[in-house]
């Protein structure tokens, strides 16, 4: 075969993948710096890139959106009327002690309808033992409903604690449900679940798919929730898994933090979980709104403000990075972040670096390994440009680090699913509890301060210390951020 001929056959193939790689990039909405990023990724890597596509750029369906979106025929437009008529004759007392978390309240309620649930008790956790001891406990003890969300449940040994837990439960009469995510939990895994549905109870994957379709990275169930008898509430970052209690060979001991709710913020927490389990359930399965689900006495008798805030590709706002933002800009003294995968986009990293020069301790604590290597190298190139405009950087040394905390000034707080990256901004599914209670941020600053004891301060040295070609691997991911 000549040379010629062979110069046209990959000139054919170079002009067709273009075409492929234009009309897949703009098949569907998407901001300016995906489409760049996919057109790279296509461009670069021939054939290849759009199987690497279909795994991470496929986008949900919009008949899934819908089913997302328009939930007011079952009855969920009642639990906010519910919320709001429960917290009306709070709405104002104690307002001037709130005064300056005002905007946030606001900010929430107008993109989320996150009403702003007081007098609850919050419990914090920064391990999975402890807060898997108190989840037990309180399954244990339910007397009426039990629902489970969480992106990963594996078919281990904690896996299993928990389904034998469920099934007991479901033998004695409570209703059990659990929903999960397909990807995040390895598969289907219809063993793990049989003993439970033989006993009464439900289980769902997440906008269950075939393979083919599940085969996918983006729009997955990141959430991770929890609520019992509608009065008390679990929300955070950990998974159920034994790597979450620390038994992984690979990570070791794995740092995280949860939360458990006692009050009207739990109702909250039940309204998302009816919203995400009616998308997935058949019409007989659907959930309806009920007092039993949504009592009026929670039986909060604490201090702390919340609100539960989500997002997901079913809503036009991104609500949790916006909080984010509205948190950041508003800090005056300190910002704290912990987070795995640190990925902002711009708009996020301009306000850091803002923040970090104009006087404002800016810290930020990573893990000291990666678990996704583009992610961790993309992470490793935005923490040193927070270093270089005057923030301090961590590394989490005594194991993996999977929280995701933010708190501001001491006195503001976020603790939920969504990472401090693109993805949890507007990929997947995500849950965070936004709170407003300066001994809970005083907590979690004390967590942040027993971190550091285990962890490498980073400097300007280290990062120059680091080879070429790693630095050329931050680089490079980090031109693909805003897909991974």
């Amino acid at each position: 075969m000549s040379s010629s001929i062979i110069f046209s056959i990959i000139a054919i193939i170079f002009i067709l993948n273009l075409i492929a790689a234009i009309i897949t990039v703009f098949d569907e909405k998407r901001d300016i710096a995906s489409i760049w990023a996919w057109l790279l990724v296509l461009l670069l890597f021939p054939v290849v890139g759009f199987f690497i596509y279909a795994f991470l750029g496929r986008k949900i369906s919009h008949s899934k959106i819908f089913d997302l979106r328009t939930q007011e025929d079952l009855g969920i437009d009642q639990i906010a009327e519910n919320q709001r008529d429960l917290l009306a004759k709070n709405a104002e007392e104690d307002r001037e002690k709130y005064s300056e978390q005002e905007p946030f309240f606001n900010l929430f309620l107008n993109s989320d309808e996150a009403v702003l649930t007081q007098k609850n008790e919050v419990r914090l956790f920064n391990n999975g033992p402890e807060k898997f001891k108190a989840l037990f406990e309180d399954i244990r003890n339910a007397k009426n409903h039990i629902n489970v969300e969480y992106f990963s449940i594996f078919d281990d040994e904690l896996g299993n604690q928990l389904v034998d837990l469920l099934t007991e439960k479901a033998h004695e009469g409570v209703k059990v449900r659990v929903l999960f995510d397909q990807f995040g939990s390895h598969g289907r895994n219809k063993k793990l679940y049989e003993r439970l549905r033989a006993a009464g109870g439900q289980d769902m994957a997440f906008l269950e798919s075939p393979w083919p379709i599940t085969f996918r990275a983006n729009f997955r169930l990141h959430r991770k929730l929890v609520v019992i008898d509608g009065k008390i509430g679990y929300i955070g970052g950990l998974n159920v898994g034994d790597e979450y209690v620390g038994k992984s060979k690979k990570f070791g001991n794995w740092r995280d933090t949860h939360t458990r709710i006692v009050g009207d913020a739990v109702l909250a927490l039940q309204g998302r979980f009816f919203m995400d389990w009616n998308a997935t359930a058949k019409k007989e399965n659907k959930l309806q709104f009920s007092k039993d689900y949504f009592p009026n006495d929670t039986e909060g008798n604490g201090n702390t403000a919340v609100q539960i805030v989500t997002s997901g590709p079913d809503q036009d706002t991104q609500q949790i990075k916006q909080g984010y933002m509205r948190q950041i800009a508003s800090a005056r003294e300190s910002i704290t972040i912990q987070t795995p995968y640190f990925i902002p986009d711009q708009g996020m990293m301009d306000l850091l670096t803002v923040a970090a020069m104009s006087g404002v301790k800016v810290r930020l604590m990573i893990p000291c390994m990666p678990d996704h290597p583009f992610v961790y190298r993309a992470t490793e190139y935005y923490a040193k440009e927070l270093l270089d405009a005057g923030g301090e950087v961590y590394t989490y040394d005594n194991g993996f680090i999977h929280a995701k905390v933010v708190t501001i000034d001491g006195k503001v707080s976020s603790v939920g699913s969504a990472n401090m990256d693109m993805r949890s901004f507007g990929l997947n599914f995500e849950g965070n509890a936004f709170m407003y209670d300066e001994d809970i941020a005083k907590q979690l600053e004390d967590f942040f301060e027993q971190d550091i004891k285990a962890s490498t301060h980073l400097n300007e040295q280290y990062f120059e210390n680091q080879s070429k070609w790693l630095k050329f691997k931050q680089k490079f991911s980090r031109l693909l951020s805003p897909i991974l």
